[in-house]
């Protein structure tokens, strides 16, 4: 990931998989702020695959900035997070914006509680006993 720092603004380009172990380094983007930008803007192109949890990474990175007084603006979604993101929102079909969705509050929300419910359901499942006591 390559952070810089240009007219008030934090710059994020990330690439490769945005997944558990790849969202971390998201957690340390906002180490980078100054303290004299106004806007972070996290560019996409380069992330070829994202989970769940690399959402959850994304999200919280977005909720982090916006307490700090940054305004957010994601760019460069590619079709296979903007598919993830449609999947847990429950959003049928191919090419769903999702990438034009994320900017609405309402729509993050609506992925976070997506993501712990499915993230819960997950835990679940690998709880459940799978055959007949004996």
């Amino acid at each position: 990931m390559d952070v810089q720092h240009r007219d008030r603004t934090l710059w994020a380009v990330v690439g490769g998989e945005l997944d558990e172990s790849g969202g971390a380094a998201l957690g340390r983007v906002l180490e980078r702020d100054g303290g004299f930008e106004r806007v972070l803007m996290l560019d996409l192109h380069g992330v070829t695959l994202m989970n769940r949890e690399g959402l959850l990474h994304l999200l919280d990175l977005h909720h982090r900035a916006e307490c700090h007084g940054l305004r957010v603006l994601v760019v460069g979604w590619q079709a296979q997070p903007q598919q993830v993101m449609a999947d847990l929102a429950g959003i049928p079909g191919r090419h769903a914006a999702t990438g034009e969705r994320y900017t609405l509050p309402g729509f993050r929300r609506l992925l976070e509680e997506r993501v712990h419910q499915a993230r819960d359901l997950t835990a679940t499942d690998e709880t459940a006993p799978t055959g007949p006591a004996g």
